[in-house]
């Protein structure tokens, strides 16, 4: 069988290897390299890295729908995509003989989009997942094959489901495709009432609101850690938060002051009680734990300050 995998970032990297390690990868299709750092070398995606240690061909159009006749030659029977990061056209979809199957980050038809894993985490998800799914022209639209579920723990940042979900994808993609081959596969529609969307974060959303509940703070500090990382302003300046510690004190203050230093941190009044804030990274400075700045700066110079 052959199989052409789209794919760019590390979510992806385990299900192109099991996909190596089972069947037949005869294209790989990503996103084009990127210039990086202050030197601004053009670096390689992270599949196309896999896809060249296995000596994989590597096609990677700047705009899939203009540029996809490497594709359409190449007569796949099957095309499996996952985090590829463009809109992908009704004339690849239309190709292979047993369709485009994708593998997406939520258990759809919950947070369809680009952000599925931040936003489960942000939004207070207990639960989230794997659905491998049939492609279609909407956005994660297309008809479920299979699911599998997570829970979200209170430990979980992004980077920890991140990497769980990606194994999950590769295990759940593996276990279903024998069944999407022989044509035996479940084939369910999406049920539109219960639709919610994951759109890529902006910039804005990154910023933390202390007017908020103390939860809603918490779940954005780990829905956004360790990139790009939730921010405030303090002393004039943006602070990266990456790890907080909801606090089961009461204290009094106006949302964002800075009411109290204690071993555990920085804590900071909220709209409903207060966070501990444990790991952050200063305007210019390195990542560090709350504590390290603390004796940096001072505790007399940080009571009572309030962040933006």
């Amino acid at each position: 069988m052959k199989v052409i995998f789209m794919g760019t970032p590390d979510f992806a990297v385990p299900v192109l290897e099991g996909l190596i390690e089972n069947y037949e990868v005869i294209l790989v299709v990503s996103q084009p390299d990127k210039r990086v750092g202050r030197k601004q070398e053009l670096k390689n995606t992270p599949i196309k890295e896999v896809a060249l240690k296995h000596n994989i061909p590597v096609f990677q159009p700047i705009k899939i729908r203009e540029d996809y006749d490497e594709i359409i030659k190449l007569n796949p029977d099957i095309i499996v995509t996952c985090a590829y990061g463009q809109i992908i056209p009704k004339v690849i979809l239309d190709c292979p003989k047993l369709g485009c199957i994708n593998v997406h980050a939520s258990l759809l038809p919950k947070l369809r989009g680009g952000a599925p894993i931040h936003k489960a985490i942000i939004d207070g998800y207990k639960t989230t997942g794997i659905t491998i799914m049939y492609m279609d022209v909407k956005m994660d639209d297309g008809d479920i094959i299979s699911q599998k579920e997570i829970e979200i723990l209170d430990s979980d940042n992004l980077e920890s489901l991140h990497d769980k979900l990606s194994v999950l994808g590769k295990e759940l993609l593996l276990e279903t495709l024998p069944s999407i081959i022989n044509g035996t596969n479940e084939r369910i529609k999406q049920d539109e009432a219960e639709v919610t969307f994951a759109y890529n974060i902006k910039r804005e959303e990154e910023h933390i609101d202390f007017n908020k509940s103390t939860r809603e703070v918490f779940n954005l500090i780990r829905g956004l850690s360790p990139v790009p990382g939730a921010n405030a302003i303090l002393f004039g300046g943006e602070m990266k938060i990456y790890d907080s510690i909801i606090s089961d004190k009461e204290y009094k203050g106006i949302n964002g002051e800075i009411v109290d230093i204690t071993k555990q941190g920085i804590v900071v009044k909220t709209n409903d009680g207060s966070i501990i804030i444990t790991k952050i990274k200063p305007f210019g400075k390195k990542m560090m734990d709350s504590n390290s700045y603390v004796n940096g700066i001072g505790k007399d110079k940080l009571l009572g300050k309030v962040f933006e």
